[in-house]
């Protein structure tokens, strides 16, 4: 065939076929997005989540800082390395050396000299709450005009060379705590400071001030040696030029340079080059280049490559799981592609077999067809790959090319394919609806094929876990769309029998729609295997990616739970006030609330302490069985009476340490010999801790005197009910509490909220929604097109039954009973493929990094799959109803279309 009779043969064609070459382009555009779509979509929710990393963490850990002391410089005069002049070239230098993705933020950069050995302050105005000196913290940085608002006096000058008398400023927090004001002056060993203002930083919680809180207010300390006593310890900043006088103190001074990195703009693919940049900086090459600018001892410290291998770790972690999901949608969207071909194949195969007959090639006339389809699918999956590189940011591309390409080339080659498979030689026209009664060998072997397959992965991921190292292994992740292709064969085999066998008795009886329904149900056409795996491989997909976020959902629920203990802790470091404890039990939606004594013990066995549980038995086992906590009978912790041990409640770890022997324990109101007589993992006072729970009653008979007093009392409080008023118990406590109190308020939808916030888990989490739900979307589009294939066939029966007599209603009943037994299968197959799934990929599915963030490697717990019946059952209802749906809106259209042809029939009469 010459150019211009392929030209004029594709201009006919898509003239006369406008209806289908728009539906393949729609198609093909829509699945070519969503390929496209997906691998953007993973790396926008990376990139949120290094962003997130880094810029959440706080400053201290997201800089980068570069020392050096005077005397690691050999050869140097230590004064003109000091020189404020000096300092600056270098920090020019500095930066100059850094180069993408290591970016910084040069606003909040600082440099300059600090002491690294805190200076005695020996004036006796100053506050000494133990009689221990105060001690100073000296910095000589820059920008401090840029980073301070002056209140009082002005901002230190630099002083003459070789002056003992130096400028300083403090914050207006800092000069209340020292009593000090402008003009007082400080007398150090060596020095003296004279204070020339008073100033409030700007943004406190920046790099500038955070990275040293010590600078913005001076804070209590405690000496090392026995007996520990309380001192003060403040920052004051010197102007620039001053960072030589420091020279004369016995502070160790040391020039510094502090950079915060700037991850607004950083990417997931620059995440191992910035890795591998911070590593160099700290201890290869461009350490080596630094030092030549900063001087021969430089060192650098970072926190920010830790975070980075964090983030790292999580990402490895999340990434076999989305993976599942990309399996699913893109074997769903794969099957309807090939659907679509199947069908259009269907309805043109009087025209091809025509061709075949008349002497028309395999190879001509499949190229004929590649042309036709490629004209329609190739421009649509270009349309496609664009539209999501336009709306999804992202830096790779050919990622989304490839897989929009991909979507192309299939929705081009599923026509001429199933074309070619089906007129591979010229043969007499067949009945589509007829099953053969064996198999073909082809068939068997390839069901054997994907069975061996199907096991080898289920195998692999019981075997490794998600979490193995080496990323993502296609096989492992495709593990559940090779169930559902298993089950789908299973079904092809042996649903026809059952159906057959139902058709039986419906023969013998009077009606004929029964009958009819079952026997055409029983018949399995050729091209009927497919919608069937569509709707397995989907079903199975939905049902898996149910249970992984219903397990996400139960593991958050229960970290919350565990890090409270209830639905609220109340909790001070000094005993709570009695009125307290009576005013919150009567706050709105409190259902119990229970007072709780906790004393550290130090274990004789050297090992981790002791938790000391003391509570009211009653109301402590109606809190434990509400929250689900090591629920337990009041009895076992019943008074013995007597000098006998008291009952108590271990955890498993004490009783493996200790065993069931009496202990004697030492709180502050007295001497307790316990034994346990009950173990529980868990306890709502101290989750997951080695706790030991007693009776209050017991202690109370005990030691009757000092366990009364006031400073003996609970200092914790846990409320559990179903509608808590967060905001009364907030008030409550405020107005219960005095002003010096440090009592705190933890909520436990609070802390559940907090686990949903990472930009990585919640991102992985949504992009696993969507692909679900897109390929549910897909596997409802597969049902549609198994109902367009069929509607012809249907369609011309009615038609003759109609004739016979048949009347509309008993039509509709037709259809719906034929659509049945077919949807009935599938769904019922979906739920058991899922559960199945589930089941067996429960044991090598860590969900721990895409549920807990941060928490991989170092949760208590793994995070296992759970079955979720609402995903295994849902979805399968929704294909049994929306067949039932199409089957009617079918049967309605079918009678339409009729009632038009019998009314043009009388017309021309």
């Amino acid at each position: 065939m010459n150019a211009l009779t392929w030209t004029a043969w594709l201009r006919v064609r898509l003239r006369t076929s406008r209806a289908a070459a728009t539906a393949l382009g729609a198609l093909v555009l829509v699945t070519a997005f969503l390929a496209a779509a997906f691998p953007r979509g993973v790396e926008a929710y990376e990139t949120r989540g290094v962003r997130h990393a880094i810029g959440s963490a706080p400053p201290v850990d997201r800089t980068v800082e570069i020392s050096v002391s005077p005397a690691d410089v050999p050869g140097t005069d230590p004064v003109a390395a000091l020189a404020a002049d000096e300092v600056d070239r270098q920090d020019r230098a500095i930066q100059r050396q850094f180069a993408a993705p290591l970016r910084i933020t040069a606003g909040e950069a600082v440099h300059g000299v600090r002491t690294t050995k805190p200076l005695a302050a020996h004036d006796p105005r100053l506050p000494r709450p133990n009689g221990v000196d105060p001690v100073l913290s000296l910095r000589a940085a820059s920008g401090l005009a840029r980073h301070a608002t002056l209140t009082k006096g002005r901002l230190p000058r630099g002083a003459a060379p070789g002056a003992r008398t130096l400028e300083a400023a403090v914050t207006v927090a800092t000069a209340r705590t020292l009593a000090l004001r402008v003009g007082s002056e400080l007398h150090l060993d060596d020095l003296t400071l004279r204070i020339s203002g008073l100033f409030t930083p700007r943004a406190p919680d920046g790099a500038y001030w955070a990275v040293d809180p010590v600078l913005t207010a001076a804070r209590r300390d405690t000496t090392m040696g026995p007996p520990p006593k309380k001192f003060w310890h403040a920052g004051l900043l010197l102007a620039p030029q001053d960072g030589p006088a420091l020279l004369s103190t016995q502070g160790a001074p040391e020039k510094f340079w502090r950079y915060p990195v700037d991850a607004r703009t950083l990417t997931s693919q620059e995440a191992p080059l910035l890795h591998a940049r911070l590593l160099s900086l700290e201890h290869g090459a461009a350490l080596t280049r630094l030092r030549a600018v900063a001087g021969g001892g430089a060192l650098v410290d970072s926190a920010v490559d830790g975070l980075l291998d964090g983030h790292a770790r999580s990402r490895a972690a999340i990434a076999p799981v989305i993976a599942v999901a990309a399996a699913g949608i893109g074997t769903v969207a794969c099957v309807v592609l090939l659907m679509s071909g199947a069908l259009t194949a269907a309805r043109r195969r009087p025209e091809l077999a025509l061709l075949r007959a008349r002497g028309a090639s395999l190879a001509s006339l499949t190229g004929q067809l590649a042309a036709e389809t490629a004209v329609v699918a190739l421009p649509a999956a270009a349309a496609g790959g664009a539209l999501a590189l336009a709306l999804l940011p992202g830096e790779r591309v050919w990622p989304s090319l490839a897989a929009a390409a991909g979507a192309g080339l299939l929705g081009t080659l599923a026509l001429p394919l199933r074309a070619a498979a089906a007129h591979r030689r010229p043969r007499p026209a067949e009945r589509a609806d007829l099953a053969h009664a064996r198999p073909s060998r082809r068939r068997t072997v390839a069901e054997l094929t994907v069975l061996a397959l199907a096991a080898g992965a289920v195998v692999a991921l019981r075997r490794r876990g998600t979490t193995a190292g080496g990323g993502v292994d296609v096989l492992v992740s495709a593990a559940p769309v090779l169930v559902g292709v298993i089950t789908a064969l299973l079904l092809m085999r042996l649903c026809p029998l059952p159906l057959r066998l139902a058709a039986r008795p419906a023969a013998r009886g009077s009606g004929l729609i029964g009958f009819l329904a079952l026997a055409r149900a029983g018949r399995a056409p050729a091209a009927a295997g497919l919608p069937l795996l569509a709707l397995l491989v989907a079903l199975t997909t939905a049902s898996f990616g149910g249970s992984v976020l219903a397990g996400i959902d139960a593991a958050r629920d229960h970290a919350a739970l565990t890090a409270v203990g209830a639905d609220v802790r109340i909790v001070d470091d000094r005993p709570l006030p009695r009125d307290l404890q009576r005013a919150v039990a009567k706050v709105p939606g409190v259902e119990h609330a229970v007072a709780i004594r906790i004393a550290v013990q130090a274990a004789d066995d050297g090992g981790p302490p002791l938790y000391l549980v003391i509570a009211d038995a009653e109301a402590y086992s109606r809190l434990a069985r509400a929250t689900g906590l090591g629920a337990f009978p009041a009895r076992e912790l019943a008074d013995p009476g007597g000098d006998r041990p008291l009952p108590a409640i271990v955890s498993p770890r004490v009783l493996a340490r200790f065993g069931h022997a009496p202990m004697a324990l030492q709180p502050d109101f007295g001497q307790l010999v316990v034994r346990p007589t009950a173990v529980r993992a868990d306890t709502p006072a101290q989750p997951g801790g080695d706790f030991v729970l007693i009776n209050a009653e017991s202690v109370a008979r005990r030691h009757p005197d000092t366990y009364a007093e006031p400073a003996n009392g609970p200092a914790v409080l846990l409320l559990s009910g179903r509608r808590l008023d967060t905001e009364a118990l907030r008030r409550t406590v405020r107005a219960h509490t005095p002003a010096s109190s440090t009592a705190r308020l933890v909520l436990r939808s609070t802390e559940r909220a907090r686990l949903a916030d990472p930009p990585l888990q919640q991102g992985a989490q949504r992009l696993y929604t969507a692909a679900v739900a897109a390929g549910a979307g897909l596997a409802l589009l597969a049902l549609l097109l198994a109902r367009l294939q069929a509607a012809p066939q249907q369609a011309h029966l009615l038609s003759r039954l109609r004739a016979m007599g048949l009347t509309p209603a008993q039509g509709r009943r037709l259809m719906v009973l034929e659509a049945l037994p077919p949807a009935l299968l599938a769904a019922l197959g979906g739920a058991l493929a899922g559960a199945v799934t589930i089941r067996l990929l429960r044991p090598g599915m860590d969900l721990t990094a895409l549920a807990l963030a941060g928490a991989a490697g170092d949760a208590p717990d793994t995070v296992r799959l759970r079955s979720d019946p609402a995903s295994l059952l849902l979805p399968s209802a929704g294909v049994v109803a929306l067949a039932l749906a199409v089957a009617l809106v079918q049967a309605w259209l079918s009678e339409r279309r009729r009632g038009r042809t019998e009314w043009r029939t009388e017309d021309l009469g």
